[in-house]
């Protein structure tokens, strides 16, 4: 069992006792201290929507200064949401695309470590709540896929996700309590999601916690995959719904 709130945005702003600085610096800056904040403010404000080649060339001297690595060649697209951006490391000559959200938010995680040559598409959001999260070399991360840490997700080299993809490790709920509500009751983990090398999960792809999918694995468009897949796999299909009664659960 773990905190229902483990990172949680939500946990944060409820807190009474701090000021709205203090709980940006937590939520975004994730360094304490007026240099940091300003530090990020001045970069992220002047740089992060700045168009054309020129915004470009910016972001690429700038947004390093930032980061806790950065490799050689790295291209920052427009409107990029940095949040805890020390705890994020991008190999040599990836691309990260317009609008995506790189949050590698907790106190105590690793963050996000993205491997060299890799592509995160359009809109896509990787999102840590005290989990990590790694991609290998060669990564392909399509438009609006959204990948959610609390314990780990990590994915081998040569991966590469359609769009709309949904990888969550963690943030499932205890419901068995009827009288308190679900978001109050404790959060259980199934172990993070492992994909090995050479991976291709087709569009709308559903990974759930848990689960864990062998080399060379194709995932059909639309999939739901809630358990481990061998090497060499062709999985497709979703599950049919199943509808009980919380107070039959056991």
């Amino acid at each position: 069992m773990t905190d229902p709130f483990r990172g949680s945005i939500h946990k944060e702003l409820a807190d009474g006792k701090k000021s709205l600085s203090a709980k940006y610096g937590t939520l975004v800056v994730g360094r304490k201290g007026l240099l940091a904040l300003l530090k990020y403010e001045i970069i992220t404000g002047l740089f992060s929507g700045f168009p054309g080649a020129l915004g470009f060339f910016l972001r690429k001297i700038f947004f390093p200064c930032l980061l806790g690595e950065t490799g050689r060649g790295v291209v920052f697209g427009r409107g990029i949401t940095l949040r805890h951006p020390h705890k994020i490391r991008i190999g040599a000559r990836t691309v990260i695309d317009d609008q995506v959200v790189l949050d590698a938010k907790g106190e105590a995680n690793e963050g996000i470590v993205v491997g060299e040559d890799c592509y995160i598409g359009r809109g896509t959001i990787l999102s840590c709540k005290e989990g990590s999260i790694h991609l290998g070399d060669f990564c392909n991360i399509s438009a609006h896929c959204t990948l959610l840490s609390e314990t780990v997700i990590r994915l081998g080299r040569y991966c590469f996700l359609a769009g709309n993809c949904y990888l969550v490790a963690g943030g499932n709920h205890r419901f068995d309590d009827l009288e308190t509500p679900i978001m109050f009751q404790p959060s259980v983990g199934k172990g993070g999601i492992g994909i090995e090398d050479d991976v291709w999960l087709g569009a709308g792809v559903m990974v759930l916690d848990g689960a864990n999918i062998g080399r060379g694995t194709v995932v059909g468009a639309g999939s739901v995959v809630t358990a481990s897949l061998p090497e060499f796999s062709f999985a497709r299909g979703a599950r049919m719904l199943k509808i009980q009664s919380r107070r039959d659960i056991q």
